[in-house]
């Protein structure tokens, strides 16, 4: 039998690029801090000898896996994307790698990939929003895993998290709404069954109501799964009602720009006719005809800083702290004023 290649060591890799293996080790670990033109040239001597670092072998050494794990509820849309790419853009300027799973908003699923994450070694994980049963989070606390919520923020959850708060976005755009003259509305909302994040929308938009003494129960409301032909249906079965909505308040981009195809097949104008508004301004916001009027959520600066904040716990020993980052209506052509 023919003789094995051997493997690529460390120090291979060290006498290839004439550096010392603690400098090809930081390239590795801690790109950041090695300077570019050294980068690349560990990078090419890498690529050249086939090298893949030992990471079982340093992880025993460090007791550190430099694995961070983020659960999201799905992968099928844009919501999380910014988020998440910043937030691997920051672990991964500090040799950390994420390790992502999805749950189809399903609790259960959840549970099975935190276990899972968890008996793989992740120094810490990423979690969306609050909802969840107890005992996973004592589950962490009994494996002295870190864990930080994001895509939320609540002052009175001891959880940490770097988020927004979902209850105050929504009312200042039910608010601005209102504002401008609608009395009858309409919210075509996600699903809010174990998503505090569609339930604290909802909220929003029935405290703007009841400050503006509209009786919360004249709110015309659909729960729908996530897509864009979601939305369209809810939109025509919100637009069902006597007397018809002004306004649809949508508590996501795509359930919005579903609402607003349907809108044009039933021969409605925009805002003409009825206004619709979304939330989280992801790109489809920007490119839907006419341009969405939406919630701009901080994605990419909320992700930095949830990697920053996770690094800073396993590096430095840096208690993880609750962050509220803001949020602003972003108004472009799809709400306009209403007289009647």
């Amino acid at each position: 039998m023919a003789n094995q290649r051997a493997k690529p060591t460390l120090q291979d890799v060290a006498a290839r690029a004439n550096v010392s293996t603690a400098t090809v080790s930081r390239a590795i670990n801690s790109p950041g801090k090695v300077a570019e033109s050294t980068r690349n040239i560990v990078a090419k001597a890498v690529a050249e000898l086939g090298f893949s670092p030992d990471f079982a072998a340093r992880t025993m050494a460090a007791k550190r896996s430099q694995t961070i794990g983020a659960i999201i509820p799905t992968m099928e849309n844009a919501i999380f994307a910014r988020g998440l790419q910043a937030f691997q853009d920051e672990l991964r300027n500090h040799g950390f790698t994420m390790l992502v799973a999805s749950t189809a908003y399903r609790i259960d699923s959840e549970e099975e990939q935190i276990r899972a994450l968890v008996a793989r070694g992740a120094d810490a994980l990423l979690l969306i929003g609050y909802h969840r049963n107890p005992d996973i989070y004592r589950f962490l606390e009994t494996q002295q895993v870190p864990v930080l919520m994001t895509w939320a923020y609540d002052a009175t959850n001891p959880q940490p998290s770097i988020g927004f708060d979902n209850a105050a976005a929504m009312k200042d755009m039910a608010k601005r709404v209102i504002d401008m003259g609608h009395r009858r509305l309409a919210m075509i909302s996600a699903q809010t069954a174990s998503n505090d994040r569609a339930q604290q929308r909802h909220a929003g938009i029935l405290d703007a109501m009841k400050d503006a003494d509209l009786p919360p129960d004249s709110l015309q409301y659909v729960e729908t799964t996530y897509g864009i032909e979601e939305g369209a249906v809810a939109f025509e079965q919100v637009m069902a009602a006597d007397p018809r909505p002004t306004a649809v308040l949508c508590g996501n981009d795509v359930l919005a720009v579903g609402a607003l195809m349907q809108a044009r097949k039933m021969g409605l104008r925009v805002p003409e006719d009825v206004s619709v508004t979304g939330f989280d301004d992801i790109e489809l916001a920007q490119v839907a005809v006419p341009g969405l009027t939406t919630v701009h959520v901080p994605h990419r600066e909320m992700g930095r800083l949830a990697a920053k904040a996770l690094i800073a716990h396993l590096t430095e020993g840096k208690a993880l702290a609750s962050v509220e980052l803001q949020t602003r209506p972003v108004l472009r052509d799809t709400l306009a004023a209403r007289t009647d």
